[in-house]
């Protein structure tokens, strides 16, 4: 266990938070629990991978796709508790979703990587055989479930480097795949429990919108353009091309070309270690794709305006359209990219970031780096209904509480903001795919992926399946039952973000949620409101129906709970 920090236990999409709700379900009673109850709580890291579409002529990105998951059992007296690898193994297998798409293999003409991957990343690698030797199951020497490494230093299992691609096995483009997440009794060599997870992966994206022949890039006069008539193929010659042209290189002559070699990617730094070599002094690929990109003007006027929404600036290179990126909580809210990001330069550290602007605090007033100097979760979840941030240059959600940017308007370097209320904030200096909350359970795991906060607004969506397996419904794991035996949990206030149990006949008690306001009356209106009639944070998850003396009260999913529904609203 690292920690306990059960009242920051993470929230990026405070409006699903949900369910502060003194309710049992029909019937009033708890259902017994088993004497022990095992979860699988799995996540991808990010919301979507990318992947080149095509690998001949230069390469931004290789299949990599990466699961972070925990096993969690019930002790003797309820209490989930996170096992290692000394108890249980964890493997991830194909599954088939709900439409039947199943991917089993990334072999089979589903990707060239393979043709290029010593010539490009120096690899070795056997037929299906990803950068960090993982395969996808169908593909292994020996073809079945896969196995996670177990990580001691968070104690969490992880599968960092999956080589998984958006074609399934009927060679349909689907980029929400499932894998199943098994938990495997190491001394009987028997399942103990399994969660279907979305490995999102995208080829959408692409340079074609520009970088085609007769496109606004393709301008310059005197240069020979590509007429391949492989669209793909034609704009990524016309990069090289272009970038032999203004830059004196001969990269037309050196295909394929790793871009990452002269422009330093963290996103294939593994080990961490920073620009090496020919990257040294050069502008990182950040730097190249969202500052360059980001001056360009044509006719005088930007390429990527800087109010633009997605699918006129991040979705001309970004997945997409099609696919989706940006989908999930925020999505539905009706926020951009740009909300927690800011422009194409904000991006591409193109301007000195406020105090407090940097991940660690060591960056302030330089430029961001990339991939780690992130929109942080108490960006925008401030705080909670008596203590948020407020005030000029802030743009409010109309509940009050929440922002809808995560920096300050007229900040040019979109500098996340550093709430000081910690109720929703990840991890001290942690980004929000590294963190851990209550109980030291993944943020992710009880949220959903970065770019893919739980729930989808398609209840049909893989991205739901996770959390439904897991408490029977859609949205963050809100349940308490999902990892701790019904009637187990303390009536406190030790729950994530300082929640108290839901869903626990024991509320209905007047004496005992009485007693409780009565002895911290702000401990209540922090989530129902200062007047006590509900707030986005006391949303109930699902729908709940129970008997309050002689009558039935049913409060549908989505109320935001109040004192009245059941009794005045005391004073």
């Amino acid at each position: 266990m690292r920690r306990s920090s059960r009242s920051r236990y993470l929230s990026f999409a405070v409006v699903l938070l949900a369910a502060f709700v003194s309710a049992a379900p029909t019937g009033g009673a708890c259902t017994p629990a088993p004497a022990t109850q095992t979860k699988v709580v799995a996540v991808n890291d990010l919301g979507m991978h990318c992947v080149d579409k095509e690998f001949s002529v230069f390469s931004i990105l290789p299949p990599f796709n990466v699961i972070q998951a925990q096993v969690l059992q019930t002790d003797a007296t309820g209490f989930p508790q996170i096992l290692t690898d000394a108890k249980v193994k964890v493997t991830y297998s194909a599954v088939a979703d709900a439409g039947g798409s199943i991917n089993t293999t990334s072999l089979g003409n589903k990707t060239a990587f393979w043709n290029y991957a010593q010539a490009l990343f120096g690899a070795v690698l056997q037929p299906g055989q990803g950068l960090t030797g993982l395969y996808m199951p169908a593909d292994a020497p020996t073809p079945g479930p896969q196995a996670f490494r177990f990580d001691a230093a968070t104690s969490w299992f992880k599968a960092d480097g999956i080589p998984i691609t958006p074609t399934d096995d009927a060679r349909n483009y689907n980029p929400y795949p499932l894998l199943r997440i098994t938990a495997i009794d190491k001394a009987t060599n028997t399942e103990l429990a399994h969660t279907d997870v979305v490995v999102p992966v995208s080829t959408e994206t692409d340079c074609q919108n520009c970088h085609a022949t007769g496109g606004i890039a393709t301008e310059a006069p005197g240069v020979s353009w590509s007429n391949d008539p492989d669209l793909e193929k034609q704009s990524k010659l016309n990069i090289l091309i272009l970038h032999d042209h203004s830059e004196g290189t001969n990269l037309v002559g050196s295909q394929p070309v790793l871009c990452a070699s002269c422009h330093y990617s963290a996103a294939l730094d593994l080990a961490g270690t920073g620009p090496q070599g020919p990257q040294i002094g050069k502008p990182t690929s950040s730097a190249v794709s969202h500052d360059f990109h980001g001056r360009q003007l044509h006719n005088g006027t930007p390429v990527f305006p800087s109010n633009g929404d997605a699918n006129s600036t991040c979705y001309q290179c970004h997945p997409g359209t099609i696919t989706q990126c940006d989908r999930g909580a925020m999505k539905t809210g009706g926020m951009e990219c740009r909300d927690c990001h800011g422009d194409m330069l904000s991006v591409g550290g193109a301007y000195p970031l406020a105090v407090g602007g940097s991940m660690d605090g060591a960056n302030d007033g330089g430029h961001r780096r990339p991939w780690l100097d992130m929109p942080r979760c108490q960006s925008c979840h401030t705080g909670d209904a008596l203590s948020h941030l407020s005030g000029a240059n802030l743009v409010m959600a109309p509940d009050g509480i929440r922002l809808e940017q995560a920096y300050r308007t007229g900040d040019a370097a979109a500098s996340p903001i550093l709430a000081t209320n910690t109720r929703f904030a990840e991890d001290t200096h942690t980004r929000f795919r590294f963190s851990a909350g209550h109980g030291d359970v993944l943020c992710e795991g009880c949220h959903g992926s970065t770019h893919a906060i739980w729930p989808n607004a398609d209840a049909a969506a893989n991205d739901n399946v996770a959390a439904t397996q897991i408490q029977g419904h859609s949205g963050t794991l809100i349940e308490c039952t999902a990892c701790h035996a019904s009637g187990t949990v303390p009536l406190n206030l030790n729950g994530p973000h300082g929640m108290h149990v839901v869903g626990d006949a024991r509320w209905i008690d007047e004496d005992v949620h009485g007693e409780m306001f009565e002895g911290n009356k702000n401990s209540c209106k922090t989530c129902h409101g200062a007047s006590l009639q509900g707030t986005p944070l006391s949303k109930a998850a699902a729908t709940r129906t129970f008997t309050v003396e002689d009558h039935t009260v049913t409060i549908p999913a989505g109320t935001q709970v109040r004192c009245n529904h059941c009794h005045g609203t005391p004073s």
